[in-house]
């Protein structure tokens, strides 16, 4: 069993489209209409959450976006908004939000949901709204953002009153009473915000905000994966990325930590988080038995041929090499006890420059057949030599034969050259294989006698093969690109050798040069040029072939020496270490388990790990995320440390009051150890054994909804904290009524 076989599989989740709604957002019966009562609005970035004070939960929840989508058959423009987007794919693929950031910039939008909004709920218009209204802002809203709202409400809609109050403080009253000092810790979708609560008077001019929220969470995860994975077959929206974010991160109580050990086998087994995006698999048609018993008897058949044509090939190709060292020895032969001027006329005649150039031909010439030679002698039958009978008419004149006998000849010409060829390749196999025997003896003897030498002259050869095969895999990377350094080389080299290839006219025509024997090429003389040649090869397979001889060449090392040294283990081999176990690109990219490339599903697959802890640690961390901020922790310790009379070593009352009561709020608060992060980063910061209470709601996202139901059901602070119509007629859209749960007019 392979070590891949015992890795657990792990489990894939497939990632959903948003799925469509059937149904369009219902309306609640005008029967109950009661137009005294109070309608509270919580108007988020996100989600818009609108119902009555006298109920117990909001009775529309919808996305706040809006799309007007132009039918061409009908000549009519249509407008759907909220949950009514999801209608048609078309139709929420151009859903946008009235905001940008944080602050609302289409007001037209705004109109549009707000009218929305009061028809679903029931709303009877009597020339405008008559119902009061409780409607959330953000901490330090800015008065071109106040003014707008005024004019929408009390122009558009012509309200009675409203109340703005800022959704952290409206959350933050939904679970205590005014009176109570705090703390308020809001994790909003476009901003975090911390209000420090003295005496039930937000202190707003040393709140603090951090312009990080969920949605800048979620931005950031889809830049991390998408630098995680350029490559990905698919593109992912937004609905997706947001899914990811809230069904698997989650917050390190100690990121530095986790952060270090995250990319382990043992953790990634436990937190590695396979996600698959949706795509159209093709199935390929099955076969029947008979058809692939068939196609299996064609690729036989076809390979057959092939190899016999090579083999043909590699024949007529040795016969030829032959004929022509044999020719050549002749020259040399000629060559011997001459005069260096008699000499150079040989060899000039024979088309050569001059000795040189002879020799580094007959080099590589030498080479070249003795490599043939050993191929063919690989593949030669142990019974050739009953064919020598079959070579009667070779020693024949042929003005004794007839024209068949003739062609009969010719043909028994060619099979003796081949059968001597294979003979003497044959002979040459086995002064080979006599040579490597002595060779093995010899070293035998020297590792008897001398195991550390032997042990360390293998070492040795073993680092020089593996840095040869590693320099030639990076070549061969670096060759797939035309606009590397090893590609541009290649590319001029080639140019070189093309302007130096001679004239069809020349004297050694007739020897009909191939890449293997071409007496031009000087390529071989020295052992070096074989980095020159992978540099201008054409043939892939070549470079393919010389890192296979590497490959094999370190093995038969390495198993030399896990049989004979005993300080050199599995680890140490050249599979161990390229084992994906060992690799932390492989556990980050792809997760604890062997990776196919070829398999459809694999390629549409990411893998969530330090993503997890690493996207929601910006609340902690914004700097992760490109911000030069505080972190929610530090601006905490600012808070509670270093205002309202505290000191570092000593807590005010106001300072251990807020620690006692500390609220965490907002839909990015769901995140999972978030609470439990928070508590942690106090108790590092304040003295020792200061008690620490962090409290969370059962669902974050409705505590200003809910603290405006509690505002608007109490008369005397409803009354207090809202605006009517004839004030905004009278002091004009710069009015503020400051109160315990809105802004001031210092912003």
């Amino acid at each position: 069993m392979s070590r891949d076989g015992s890795v657990t599989p792990l489990n894939v989740t497939v990632l959903e489209d948003q799925p469509l709604r059937e149904e369009c957002e219902p309306f609640d019966s005008t029967n109950n209409y009661n137009p005294e009562t109070p309608i509270a609005i919580d108007f988020g970035s996100f989600n818009v959450r609108a119902g009555y004070v006298n109920q117990a939960s909001p009775s529309h929840v919808f996305i706040n976006e809006l799309t007007r989508y132009r039918d061409r058959k009908l000549a009519h423009t249509f407008t759907y908004i909220g949950n009514d987007t999801l209608l048609d794919q078309t139709v929420c693929s151009q859903a946008k939000s009235p905001f940008d950031g944080s602050l609302i910039t289409n007001w037209d939008y705004v109109e549009d949901i707000m009218e929305y909004t009061f028809n679903h709920l029931g709303v009877v218009s009597d020339n405008g709204v008559r119902n009061p209204l409780l409607i959330n802002e953000r901490l330090g809203c800015l008065a071109s953002q106040r003014n707008n709202w005024y004019q929408i409400l009390f122009e558009s809609f012509n309200m009675s009153k409203v109340t703005f109050g800022i959704d952290s403080l409206f959350a933050y009253y939904a679970n205590n009473e005014l009176d109570k000092d705090g703390i308020v810790i809001d994790c909003g979708n476009q901003d975090t915000n911390v209000i420090p609560i003295v005496n039930g008077k937000a202190i707003l001019t040393e709140s603090k905000r951090i312009d990080c929220g969920g949605s800048q969470a979620i931005d950031f995860l889809s830049d991390v994966m998408t630098l995680k994975y350029p490559y990905f077959p698919t593109k992912l929206s937004g609905y997706q990325y947001r899914k990811m974010y809230e069904n698997y991160c989650y917050t390190s109580q100690d990121y530095n930590k986790d952060i270090d050990h995250y990319l382990t086998l043992d953790n990634l087994s436990d937190k590695n988080i396979v996600i698959e995006a949706p795509f159209t698999e093709i199935l390929q048609p099955q076969k029947t038995e008979e058809e692939l018993r068939i196609q299996a008897e064609k690729r036989k058949e076809t390979g057959k041929r092939l190899q016999e044509q090579a083999k043909q090939k590699r024949i007529e190709k040795l016969i030829q090499k032959t004929e022509e060292y044999e020719y050549f020895s002749k020259v040399r032969e000629q060559l011997v006890n001459q005069s260096k001027k008699a000499a150079l006329s040989i060899l000039q005649n024979a088309g050569f420059d001059d000795e040189r150039d002879f020799k580094k031909y007959m080099y590589n010439l030498e080479k070249s057949l003795k490599k043939a030679q050993a191929i063919e002698t690989d593949g030669a039958d142990d019974n050739t030599e009953e064919e020598e009978h079959k070579f009667d008419l070779v020693d024949i004149p042929d003005a004794d034969l007839n024209e068949e006998q003739i062609k009969e000849k010719r043909k028994q010409r060619f099979l003796k050259a081949s059968f001597d060829a294979r003979q003497k390749a044959k002979e040459e196999k086995l002064r080979r294989q006599k040579e490597e025997e002595e060779s093995k003896k010899r070293e035998e003897e020297w590792r008897q006698t001398n195991l550390g030498g032997w042990i360390k002259d293998k070492r040795g050869k073993l680092a020089v093969v593996v840095k040869k095969r590693k320099d030639k895999v990076k070549l061969k990377e670096d060759m797939k690109d035309r606009k590397s350094q090893a590609s541009q080389k290649r590319m001029k080299n080639l140019a070189n050798l093309a302007e130096d290839t001679p004239q069809s006219g020349s004297k050694r025509s007739r020897q009909q040069a191939t890449i293997d024997n071409d007496p031009n090429d000087t390529f071989g003389a020295n052992d070096d040029d074989w980095s020159v040649y992978n540099d201008v090869t054409q043939n892939p397979e070549a470079l393919d072939e010389l890192i296979e001889e590497d490959y094999r060449e370190i093995l038969e090392l390495e198993s030399q020496l896990l049989e004979f040294d005993p300080n050199f283990t599995e680890e140490d081999t050249l599979d161990a270490q390229y084992d994906w176990r060992n690799s932390v690109l492989h556990l980050f990219l792809r997760g604890p388990a062997p990776h196919d490339g070829e398999d459809v599903h694999e390629q549409h697959q990411m893998h969530m790990n330090i993503e997890r802890i690493r996207v929601p640690e910006i609340l902690f961390q914004p700097s992760i995320g490109g911000l030069d901020q505080a972190g929610i922790a530090e601006l905490c310790e600012t808070i509670l440390l270093r205002k309202f009379d505290s000191k570092p070593s000593r807590l005010s009352q106001s300072a251990l009051n807020m620690v006692n009561n500390t609220w965490l709020t907002g839909g990015n608060s769901r995140i999972p150890g978030t609470r439990e992060r928070i508590v942690k980063e106090f108790t590092q910061f304040l003295p020792v054994n200061t008690p620490i209470s962090v409290h969370q709601s059962s669902n974050p996202t409705l505590d200003a909804w809910n603290g405006m139901v509690k505002v608007g059901n109490n008369k005397e602070l409803f009354d207090k904290t809202s605006i009517t119509k004839k004030e905004y007629d009278e002091f004009g859209a710069d009015y503020i009524k400051e109160h315990q749960l809105g802004n001031i007019s210092y912003f």
